[in-house]
């Protein structure tokens, strides 16, 4: 009789693990969740820094602008004060009102698109590292052409990268029209994803166009792309303090063309190119990202562009850029605040850690920073992947660890569900008057289906089978993951007609 039972009772327990390890029949905590939550603003300060970003545009106004934007700014109520453009609060809140709330952003795979607008938050990529952490030697060298088909390829497969924009510039292209083609092939040729790119001048964009509707089957033709829009471009169109750059007006112009939407960002550095006190680098900031908000609409209103505000820190001390932090962290999620309070799609930055390592610093500032914006609803957060060493660098590894740490950060937007299934009181009843516990029931088992996420490479052993399994820690279960990755995942999203006719008219230096 006790054989018996011993062994119902252990068929039973067997049963529950089998259970406990099958994967969540949906993910729990997937891109797109709603942020919000946290404001670390009050409505009143955000009027206030509001209010002093239109008195900077209205009384100090722009420098330096190009003439073809100069006269259709003048054309649109804009007026000059001596070699200064000034902009009046009216024209500004004119063009916050017809400006695009929210759009599409488009995948060459239809189910990997995503929306853009509200509080919904997608974690994707940024930067221009020139260096590699080597995934064999764990030592930077310079990136390569290479390495970006392999972050490309790499993040294809991961959940969390909303989208990819180049996250490392190919070194070893000195040539800036080889540089910007070969860019935006590897992303044509390692993901479906929504991509994004920079031209390094205008006079890039047309024939880069070309080239990506030859991939998408066309013969140059730039309606098949403006239908789904699937490449959006990076540009810094105002340099502050409080200035436009040429170059960069002229190569979003050029975009605007074809219709690709646009990220227009504004990069200023507190105590070098904007105030140190995080309030007037705010107002400062913001009054810059609605320079390039006004030079977009006065174009074209309603234009798809990224209202991308990304405050960022100078340690003051030395100089040198900070990637981490709890102040970037604070002004990139007010940021986010401000540009959702005034419904314009948001762009902010995280995750840009000083750590080189993948350490504990690594964890502490990327957690700290990538929270904070998801928190407050950034709508598209850059640099949120793979980004190490204040954007030097670029890590394989560290693409694997991020996208679990935005599986977090997605559970908790997500928050808690409050109903009657969920609050359980009869389970619980039950449960206590029978069972006395709630292991392996229907409700439990619907609940671990549902809401709760199971890591994968952070590691949840007891110390005794850590030791027995090699004390393993974080980067070299993260190195694994990716080193299987890119042996095993070599997609074939370009055509063979199409790759060999890109190869044919582009040059096109990444081998097959």
């Amino acid at each position: 009789m006790t054989k018996q039972t011993t062994s119902r009772r252990s068929g039973g327990r067997a049963s529950r693990v089998a259970l406990r390890s099958l994967p969540p029949a949906e993910n729990p905590c997937p891109p797109g969740q709603l942020g919000g939550r946290y404001k670390p603003l009050s409505e009143i300060e955000m009027v206030a820094i509001y209010d002093t970003a239109l008195r900077l545009l209205s009384e100090l106004g722009m420098g330096e602008v190009p003439d073809v934007l100069e006269k259709q700014l003048l054309k649109c109520g804009a007026t000059k004060a001596d070699d200064r453009v000034l902009f009046s609060r009216e024209m500004v809140e004119k063009i916050i009102g017809m400006a695009a709330k929210e759009f599409n952003f488009h995948g060459r795979d239809p189910k990997r698109s995503i929306f853009v607008g509200g509080d919904r938050v997608h974690f994707g990529t940024g930067g221009a590292a020139v260096q590699t952490l080597d995934i064999d030697t764990a030592s930077y060298r310079p990136s390569t052409l290479q390495d970006l088909y392999d972050f490309t390829r790499l993040q294809d497969t991961l959940t969390n990268v909303s989208w990819f924009t180049r996250c490392c510039v190919a070194t070893d292209l000195p040539d800036i029209m080889d540089l910007d083609v070969n860019t935006v092939f590897a992303l044509l040729k390692g993901t479906t994803k929504p991509v994004a790119t920079s031209f390094t001048v205008a006079e890039h964009v047309d024939p880069i166009m070309r080239m990506i509707s030859i991939a998408m089957g066309g013969d140059g033709d730039k309606e098949n792309f403006s239908k789904t829009p699937f490449l959006k471009t990076h540009i810094s169109p105002v340099i502050s303090p409080m200035r436009y750059g040429e170059d960069a007006v002229e190569v979003t112009l050029a975009c605007m063309k074809h219709g690709m939407p646009i990220s227009c960002i504004t990069a200023a550095q507190s105590g070098a190119t904007a105030p140190a006190t995080l309030a007037g680098f705010l107002a400062q900031s913001l009054a810059e990202t609605l320079a390039s908000l006004v030079m977009v609409n006065v174009f074209q209103p309603g234009y798809p562009m990224i209202f991308s505000n990304w405050p960022l820190v100078v340690d003051l001390r030395t100089g040198s850029f900070v990637g981490g932090g709890g102040e970037i962290s604070v002004m990139n999620a007010a940021s986010a605040q401000i540009s959702n309070w005034l419904n314009l799609p948001s762009g902010v930055a995280s995750s840009m850690t000083d750590a080189k390592a993948i350490d504990a610093q690594y964890g502490m500032e990327k957690g700290v920073s990538a929270l904070a914006a998801g928190l407050s609803g950034g709508n598209l957060i850059y640099e949120s992947s793979g980004m190490t060493a204040s954007l030097l660098g670029a890590s394989f590894e560290a693409f694997v660890l991020d996208d679990e740490m935005h599986s977090l950060i997605y559970r908790t937007l997500r928050g808690i569900e409050v109903n009657e299934e969920t609050l359980g009181f009869d389970v619980i009843c039950e449960s206590v008057l029978n069972e006395g516990h709630f292991l392996g029931g229907d409700h439990t088992i619907a609940a671990m289906e549902r809401d709760y996420f199971y890591p994968k490479i952070a590691d949840r052993d007891p110390p005794i089978t850590w030791a027995e399994n090699g004390q393993p820690n974080a980067w070299s279960r993260a190195r694994d993951v990716a080193k299987t990755i890119l042996a095993t995942h070599h997609p074939e999203y370009l055509s063979a007609e199409a790759e060999a006719r890109i190869r044919g008219e582009y040059n096109i230096l990444l081998e097959t």
